[in-house]
């Protein structure tokens, strides 16, 4: 089989006037929610928004996106409607030094609403790549745009496995999750990341007091795991991945020394490699 086995009435278009009435109310996180027809990159255009004034809240998904950036700078694309491919921007509060847990945040929140609402065991690889099994389910970044931070994701939500990208991909209809409805899952994972937030900024950015570093703990598939790191300067480094530091950093001990990333590839190494 090639192709999509799809139609367009079985890949609808969200509702941007259902997605408002439903998560943009008074002392909400969330102050708009657009939705485009298709655009280059989420992140690029809610940053340049940003620059503009652009509010604390503000959503912008994209049925298509064109030139979708992933970590690393790989670039993506996924048929028309085929995920969830969304931004939003955030003006933190607490302090610049504790503002590197926001991506790790996004993913724990991301992780819970998926796997509450579609019934799939997701767990984290560091830093936020959602996962199931060792298959990627869905990717996050996190940008910077003067004094706002903008947060894309795309969650492969229908495709196929031929209209997959790589054979460690996967989506939520390859998983034949309970739920492939792209509206209740957006509004999930809007509602997690608001909650989360909350409670991080209540604790003025500590991951510790907000139960952020528990809970990113409790879903991670890279703690305890062997792993190879292919770090931004081309080198890369293998050993045993054994915490995440007060600044949401992987800690590795390699060789009997305890190496600390800020960035870098993280590959799941099987025992026998």
């Amino acid at each position: 089989m090639s192709g999509s086995r799809y139609s367009d009435l079985e890949r609808p278009p969200l509702s941007e006037a259902a997605l408002n009435r439903a998560l943009v109310h008074p002392g909400s996180l969330w102050t708009g929610v657009t939705v485009v027809e298709s655009t280059g990159s989420t992140n690029a255009d809610l940053a340049a928004s940003a620059l503009g004034g652009a509010g604390e809240g503000t959503v912008l998904v994209a049925e298509s996106q064109l030139a979708g950036r992933g970590r690393l700078g790989r670039s993506w694309s996924a048929p028309p409607r085929s995920g969830l491919t969304f931004s939003i921007l955030l003006r933190p509060r607490p302090p610049i030094a504790t503002q590197g847990w926001l991506p790790l945040l996004y993913g724990v929140a991301a992780a819970s609403a998926v796997r509450r609402v579609a019934e799939v065991d997701v767990r984290l690889k560091w830093p936020n790549d959602l996962l199931i099994g060792e298959r990627k389910l869905a990717g996050i970044l996190a940008e910077r745009a003067d004094d706002a931070v903008v947060v894309g994701m795309g969650l492969n939500v229908s495709l196929t496995r031929e209209e997959l990208p790589t054979g460690t991909a996967t989506s939520l209809a390859v998983e034949k999750a309970a739920c492939v409805d792209r509206d209740p899952l957006l509004r999930a994972v809007l509602r997690e990341v608001e909650s989360h937030y909350r409670e991080w900024t209540a604790a003025d950015g500590d991951p510790e007091a907000s139960g952020l570093r528990s809970a990113y703990l409790a879903v991670s598939a890279t703690i305890g795991r062997r792993v190879r790191v292919e770090l931004p300067n081309g080198q890369a480094l293998t050993g045993l991945a054994t915490g995440i530091d007060l600044s949401g950093h992987l800690q590795v001990e390699s060789e009997g020394e305890r190496y600390t990333l800020s960035a870098g590839d993280v590959v799941h190494v099987r025992t026998a490699e």
